[in-house]
């Protein structure tokens, strides 16, 4: 496995796959027991993988407490990251959730518990609960940077504009940067690169994507009557519910034919190819030796602008109007052919 330097506002090496361990636990009623997940944390390891992502919340605390055992003889080599906002447990208060300082301190020292570490890489705001102000959640990662109990702050699922304005605030006010943005992406859910992902460019953010396999719609079980998710959680991330989506599999199952490889190292394969760090999330051994294979599979030119063709997405206003050849020849004053463009995404 290769490993990438994590954006543009840290020194941080990561591999080029982070492992998920959403799975890890059964308190969902759906995971991997201890054991198993060992096998997989084992054999991440022995592939070269050191980015470790899990959250408070995934298996109600369960996945922490698992990851901390697991990491205990490695914890300096690896690079360990969780989330806040959600809690740990079903059912609690609201001042327990969200994004306050309040529910991120108390959730940074019960996760450093679970963990068994003193400290945690990336803490991640795992979702915007559309009520805490960002400049209290940037202020909040700036004091638990200047604490020692994390490293790097970054933002997961938020929207562009909250994300821009909270990167803004940190480095105008001198707060620790924000470094790093976490969504899904899949190809079946590129709506990330209408705004988000030209955002974290243009902030220099490192980027990884969860469920690049759309929730296992691209490994096309579901096709084949398996159910997995479907009634172990009650969740199917997304759904082969139009033509498009069904084209878009059919694409996947066609080059896993074409190059001998499964649909699951395909859809893993063309995150990667899109300068998205994937993020596995196994729940089975089989499942792991099937996705890590992804790093050495090398799609071709040609292959990776089938799969872009064939899932493309709108990406509506402005930018399809700016984005076309008559707007840029306007704005370029007739001279575009001529005009030296910046290589860096400007903001």
């Amino acid at each position: 496995m290769r490993y990438k330097l994590f954006g543009n506002h840290t020194g941080l090496r990561v591999s080029e796959f982070a492992l998920g361990t959403g799975n890890f636990g059964t308190g969902w009623g759906y995971g991997s027991t201890p054991d198993i997940a060992k096998g997989i944390f084992d054999g991440y390891l022995e592939a070269g993988g050191n980015f470790i992502d899990t959250a408070d919340s995934y298996q109600f605390g369960q996945s922490e407490s698992i990851v901390g055992d697991l990491i205990a003889a490695e914890r300096e080599n690896l690079v360990l990251a969780t989330k806040y906002s959600h809690g740990a447990a079903a059912n609690v208060g609201p001042s327990v959730v969200g994004n306050s300082r309040k529910s991120m301190v108390q959730a940074v020292e019960a996760s450093l518990k679970r963990l068994k570490t003193d400290r945690i890489d990336i803490l991640w705001a795992h979702m915007s609960d559309e009520m805490t102000p960002i400049e209290e959640i940037v202020r909040g990662f700036d004091d638990l940077v200047r604490a020692g109990k994390i490293l790097y702050p970054g933002f997961s699922n938020f929207p562009a504009w909250r994300i821009a304005s909270g990167a803004t605030i940190a480095a105008l006010r001198g707060w620790a940067p924000i470094v790093g943005l976490q969504t899904e992406y899949s190809l079946v859910e590129r709506t990330a690169e209408r705004e988000l992902l030209p955002m974290a460019r243009g902030f220099g953010l490192g980027t990884v994507g969860w469920s690049p396999l759309g929730g296992g719609l691209l490994t096309g079980k579901y096709r084949r009557g398996e159910e997995g998710r479907a009634t172990g959680l009650g969740i199917v991330i997304q759904h082969e519910n139009s033509a498009q989506r069904t084209a878009i599999i059919d694409e996947v199952l066609a080059i896993a034919a074409e190059i001998g490889t499964t649909p699951s190292q395909v859809g893993i394969g063309w995150v990667a190819a899109r300068g998205v760090l994937p993020i596995i999330g196994p729940k089975t051994l089989d499942q792991f030796h099937d996705n890590i294979a992804a790093a050495s599979l090398v799609l071709s030119k040609e292959q990776v602008e089938r799969l872009d063709r064939v899932s493309a997405i709108a990406l509506g206003a402005p930018h399809e109007m700016t984005g076309n050849e008559r707007t840029r020849q306007r704005l370029a004053g007739g001279k575009l052919d001529v005009l030296d463009l910046p290589t860096a995404p400007m903001i």
